[in-house]
């Protein structure tokens, strides 16, 4: 099946918004200006009054990162759809598309709008959605545009049953294709065994206005970490999941389908996910194998780090280098109170803390002169500020500027509305994002 598409009008027009005291970090010398005026100055970071903190985002890694997943997935026979709700920046999913994603990831309903506000043409809502308002609206954007396809998770009877009240009455002029997603114990949405699975298809079939296209599921609620014990939980999580769908079409739930699709694989253990989904399947089940990986865009300096599959041996290697982080943060040294202590301008409303604190990288000092910054660390994040612990000697003043690697992008892209992409410190576009 071919890519998905968008709708690129969309897309360049948001160089054509102006720039004001919305978007944080901005040089007051370009509010009033679009996006496409200021760009053509060529304004630099540390020369063209950006103000700090600024996150910018590196081009070089995320081409990179899009070249090095894309020739992944297809060496390894499955499609992409990665989760938009990492970065919700269109412009990066047009990159995304650019490179062959088979689709967009969605979680919510908000997000899906966001989507389609930009044409994008195949959606994943990896969630279940029960609420009839949100139902009439994707009856009538499927209605209005033959070319749009939109597949989301149910879990239950009930589910089903409550989206069938949702979208009768809306008389739909096709079904809403669904997928039953799987379960585990102690986790979170999902059937947890085959019986109630059974129930869940059974009820779909007998829905005027929905119909089950596969089955879908997230190793990554089972395990954390790459331990052994957690390493086969994937693996005998993914072993369920295709138990389910053989189970599924022994029972004749996927009968005239052209293609059956199974889905998982976050951005962690999605070596094993491709490994369980392009395995033969019986009976030459038409089976589109679809990872959902998001965080592979930016990468990090932290979590992904350690968990992707390319920063560490893995089971599907090849000759692929691993993803490089393209997110840095440049934060201002605003105070030096003690001997060992540097105070900058950057706290939890700038930067992501719930996996890992950011990494002290780079130091900027007062001569413009950039080097590497060693012996150096944040130990904590107040909501604007962030304590630095330095060697008491350490050649760091006031006003000097830190650049640091953050950990999880999907907690840090919320955070920016608008977001400087740099090759070195050129900025060569703004990125806009919509939370």
């Amino acid at each position: 099946m071919p890519a998905a598409t968008m709708d690129r009008a969309a897309v360049a027009a948001l160089h054509d918004e102006r720039i004001d005291w919305r978007f944080k970090g901005m040089p007051a010398d370009a509010f009033g200006r679009t996006v496409e005026e200021f760009l053509r100055q060529r304004p630099t970071v540390f020369g063209s009054g950006f103000v700090g903190p600024l996150l910018v985002l590196d081009r070089d890694a995320l081409e990179h990162n899009l070249r090095t997943m894309a020739a992944w997935c297809a060496r390894h026979g499955v499609a992409l759809a990665p989760h938009g709700k990492t970065t919700m920046a269109p412009q990066l999913f047009q990159r995304q598309l650019a490179h062959g994603a088979w689709g967009i990831t969605a979680a919510n309903l908000s997000q899906l709008r966001v989507y389609r506000a930009f044409g994008v043409s195949r959606v994943l809502l990896a969630n279940q959605l029960v609420d009839p308002h949100g139902l009439a609206w994707l009856a009538q954007e499927l209605d209005g545009d033959p070319g749009f396809s939109c597949a989301c998770w149910v879990d239950s009877v009930r589910g089903v049953r409550l989206m069938t009240e949702a979208l009768a009455p809306q008389r739909p002029s096709r079904p809403v294709d669904v997928l039953i997603e799987l379960g585990a114990e102690g986790a979170r949405t999902g059937v947890r065994d085959t019986s109630t699975a059974a129930d869940v298809a059974r009820a779909v079939a007998a829905s005027p206005v929905l119909r089950l296209v596969g089955v879908g599921g997230y190793e990554g609620a089972v395990a954390h970490d790459l331990g052994d014990h957690e390493v086969a939980a994937v693996d005998s999580y993914m072993g369920r999941l295709r138990e389910l769908v053989g189970t599924l079409a022994e029972a004749g739930h996927f009968d005239g389908l052209d293609e059956v699709l199974v889905t998982a694989g976050g951005s962690a253990y999605f070596d094993q996910v491709a490994e369980a989904l392009t395995a033969p399947w019986p009976n030459a089940l038409p089976v589109t194998a679809v990872l959902r990986s998001g965080a592979y865009v930016t990468h990090d300096d932290g979590l992904y780090r350690t968990m992707s599959p390319f920063g560490r041996p893995h089971r599907t290697a090849g000759d692929e280098s691993p993803f490089r982080p393209a997110m840095r943060i440049w934060a201002q040294v605003t105070s030096r109170p003690e001997d060992g202590l540097a105070l900058l301008t950057m706290g939890r409303r700038d930067v992501s803390f719930d996996q890992d604190l950011p990494e002290p990288r780079l130091l900027r000092d007062r001569h413009g002169t950039v080097r590497p910054l060693a012996n150096a660390r944040v130990t904590a994040l107040a909501d604007q500020h962030a304590f630095l612990l330095v060697e008491p000697d350490a050649d760091i003043e006031v006003g000097d500027w830190i650049g640091s690697g953050l950990s999880h992008p999907c907690t840090v892209f919320d955070k920016w509305a608008l977001i400087p992409e740099v090759r070195g410190d050129e900025v060569v576009d703004l990125i806009r994002t919509f939370f």
